[in-house]
């Protein structure tokens, strides 16, 4: 896979802006950020998003009973204060320390994560399938592929629960074989996954959940060293993540996104 179909991951684009990444990691990442517009596109983003961690903690941390802190922890008296370095993850490390100490109160924590902290809800359930798939190997879904009438049988079972009309036809993928379709929970909701084998990269998946995001356009991310298309309309959402590269991922989603609008 070339620079520009390479995918960075969320995770790796935040350690890179709070500055936790190796000299190595940092001159890769560049380097695939000058050739990947849609990873620029990505960083700019979450750059634009990142917020003032440091700003929305400050007077909880300068409340901490340092030398307290000190005693507990077995600092020597002369110890020399490390380099102040605050990226997201460091001040976690800081409110950890005044929770511990106990100066910190639980409703003023809550109402601050809550503020500086919220969840993107139309992205965790991505993450939650990412991490399932990631424990897929190609003897996972060894065996015969099911007959058209087995896999109709299959899909009709999500069709009455996610209240979407699929078949055979609208969800295969040229080249690759349909494995299984089976009901999963999410939420406390259904979440439809449809599991194929790729000859060459091994399990993928088409996953579908109510959704009441609203119609989006397909766009892309990485999970788990995975690539990952993601899509809705009116009523589900969409990703198909596998290994396959990312132009041929998008082209396939295409595809199974007009069959199934």
């Amino acid at each position: 896979m070339n620079d520009k179909n390479q995918i960075l991951s969320d995770e790796e684009l935040t350690a890179y802006i709070d500055g936790e990444l190796s000299d190595t990691e940092v001159s890769r990442i560049e380097a695939l950020l000058d050739s990947n517009a849609r990873a620029a596109a990505r960083l700019e983003l979450l750059s634009r998003s990142s917020l003032p961690f440091k700003q929305a903690f400050e007077p909880l941390l300068a409340e901490a009973p340092k030398a307290r802190l000190d005693t507990l922890l077995g600092t020597p008296a002369d110890a020399k204060p490390a380099p102040e370095r605050f990226g997201r993850r460091g001040f976690l490390g800081s409110l950890a320390a005044c929770l511990f100490a106990g100066i910190v109160a639980d409703r003023a924590f809550i109402s601050i994560r809550n503020r500086v902290d919220a969840p993107d809800e139309s992205s965790e359930w991505r993450a939650v399938v990412a991490e399932y798939l990631a424990l897929y190997t190609v003897d996972t879904l060894a065996g015969p592929s099911p007959s058209g009438e087995a896999q109709a049988a299959q899909l009709a079972r999500l069709v009455d629960k996610l209240g979407i009309s699929l078949s055979p036809e609208a969800v295969s993928l040229p080249g690759i074989e349909f494995k299984r379709a089976q009901l999963l929970q999410y939420d406390e909701k259904p979440l439809a996954q449809i599991a194929y084998l790729d000859p060459e990269t091994g399990p993928l998946a088409l996953c579908i959940v109510r959704s009441d995001v609203g119609k989006q356009d397909p766009d892309v991310e990485g999970r788990r060293g995975m690539n990952v298309v993601y899509w809705s309309n009116e009523t589900h959402a969409f990703m198909l993540i596998g290994r396959i590269p990312i132009d041929r991922m998008q082209e396939l989603a295409e595809d199974v996104r007009k069959r199934t609008a």
